[in-house]
């Protein structure tokens, strides 16, 4: 297993164990005793902390994360800004399996990743977080909250067109659910003329922090009100330097309108020494939501693993026999779930190489989902005319994905198309071709990219999709081996 290690225990925070747990211990004595600290909502799951050095920011997160101290959460989300690579329109994932603090190594969810990069545009490089502490620092203070065994996803982000901002923040929404937790990475108003950013002066004295402070107590009050536009509106209006303001801006907008969120901590790096020529400002908050996505799926785990292995047992079982016809296998025990009524897509990968092999399915839901999926499968890896049938030498190595559908549903105007939510099928002149959802994200692309890719592939004209076509849209659960 590939670990990421730490490159800022014995700096940034401390190099041991015991180091570690004494800090929180005085760190919680201190909260405990602060009797304004305000109450944390029940079921905390989203937290914002600072990231500076636990020295200048670490009792001001603590005011958060001891909201979720003892919770189980499968996985924890954290999402940071960019400080030194330059990152446009992707997030930013580990390729390593594990990132690692004095207190223990911590996995990163690889299946929860691998349903990210179906539904938005995901670069893994871990040249990018070793060098990232905005992530990092977050990591020790969630073990020494969370109950064991969570799993972590770190995704730094730098900078978002409209399209691709929109596109990440559905699929962050419709992937949370009851399990996970969010963290979202940023400092807030960084003063001082190195920072760029003194529009009032460097005396030094409170009332520059108190100026500073009206700006972040703004933002603040934006995130609180889950108002996106109007926290990207303050940022660009005042100049001001909050570093994680993407990531902020991001969550922001895959909130759904019932989040609730409150302040827990304000406090500056120079509140101790008083000198406010130059000084960092931190917020901690804590949200509870319910995600757009908990409860939406139809199929639990153990089905979608029945299915995986009926379309891998059907597939390998018509390239062995060399036939397409009467190489069904006996899918008696199917759980009730896969027994609706489903369209379905099986989607053939080389495992090596990520390169396509196959991929055949049906929109309509005209018989069992599990069926669907056993036929499919077989088509998929003899029948895709596009490509060879697949040899028995190749079984091996190829990735297994099914995506099952809702039913497909007309929509006015190509304009009702929603990137990273929806699949799509486009219909002109007796010519017809689809897209499941996870083909836009796959690619980067933006939305008239993806309908002419559509036309074309239909055997229309690259801008056949602007007038006289038919839309209609359907969704997917995505699974794969």
């Amino acid at each position: 297993m590939k670990t990421l290690e730490s490159s800022l225990a014995g700096s940034w925070y401390p190099a041991s164990e015991t180091e570690i747990r004494r800090m929180a211990e005085e760190w919680e004595r201190e909260a405990a005793a602060d009797a304004a600290s305000p109450v944390a909502p029940d079921g905390a799951n989203v937290l914002v902390l600072p990231h500076a050095g636990w020295a200048y920011s670490g009792a001001v997160a603590w005011r958060a994360v001891r909201a979720v101290r003892g919770r189980t959460f499968k996985r924890a989300v954290v999402l940071a800004p960019s400080h030194r690579a330059w990152i446009e329109n992707r997030l930013v994932a580990p390729e390593a399996d594990a990132v690692s603090t004095p207190l223990g190594a911590i996995p990163i969810d690889r299946d929860w990743l691998g349903r990210l990069e179906l539904v938005a545009p995901v670069l893994r490089n871990d040249r990018v977080h070793a060098a990232e502490h905005a992530a990092q620092i977050e990591f020790p203070l969630l073990q020494l909250a969370l109950a064991p065994g969570f799993s972590v996803v770190p995704l730094v982000a730098g900078s978002f067109g409209e399209e691709q901002m929109a596109m990440c923040a559905r699929a962050l929404a419709e992937l949370m659910d009851g399990d996970t937790l969010l963290v979202v990475s940023s400092d807030f108003t960084h003063y001082g003329e190195d920072f760029d950013y003194a529009p009032y002066g460097t005396r030094g004295d409170a009332a520059v922090r108190e100026r500073a402070a009206a700006v972040d107590a703004e933002a603040a009050w934006r995130i609180e009100a889950r108002d996106a536009d109007g926290f990207r509106a303050v940022v660009d209006r005042t100049g001001a330097t909050i570093c994680g303001h993407v990531p902020i801006e991001l969550a922001l907008r895959a909130f759904p309108k019932t989040m609730s969120i409150i302040r827990q901590k304000y406090a500056t790096s120079s509140d101790g020494d008083g000198d406010y020529s130059r000084f960092v400002c931190y917020v901690a908050a804590t949200g509870c939501v319910k995600w757009q996505g908990e409860g939406s799926e139809v199929l639990s785990a153990d089905d979608r693993a029945y299915l995986l292995r009926v379309a891998r047992a059907s597939m390998e079982k018509a390239v062995r026999n060399g036939m397409r016809r009467g190489a069904g296998i006996d899918v008696s025990d199917a759980p009730k779930s896969t027994r609706a009524k489903m369209g379905a897509f099986v989607t053939l990968n080389d495992k090596t190489t990520g390169a396509l092999r196959g991929c055949i399915g049906e929109i309509m839901p005209m018989r069992p989902l599990v069926e669907a999926v056993a036929a499919r499968a077989v088509d998929s890896a003899l029948g895709d005319p596009r490509f060879s049938p697949v040899s028995e030498r190749e079984l091996s190595n190829l990735r297994v994905e099914v995506s099952a559908l809702t039913p497909p549903k007309a929509v006015a105007s190509w304009r009702d198309i929603v990137l990273g939510r929806d699949g799509m099928t486009l219909e002109k002149n007796g010519c017809f071709a689809v897209f499941l959802p996870q083909v836009a994200p796959e690619q980067g692309w933006d939305l008239p990219t993806t309908l002419s890719y559509l036309s074309q592939k239909a055997g229309l004209s690259p801008d056949a999709w602007r007038s006289g076509a038919k839309f209609e849209t359907f969704q997917a659960e995505v699974f794969h081996e």
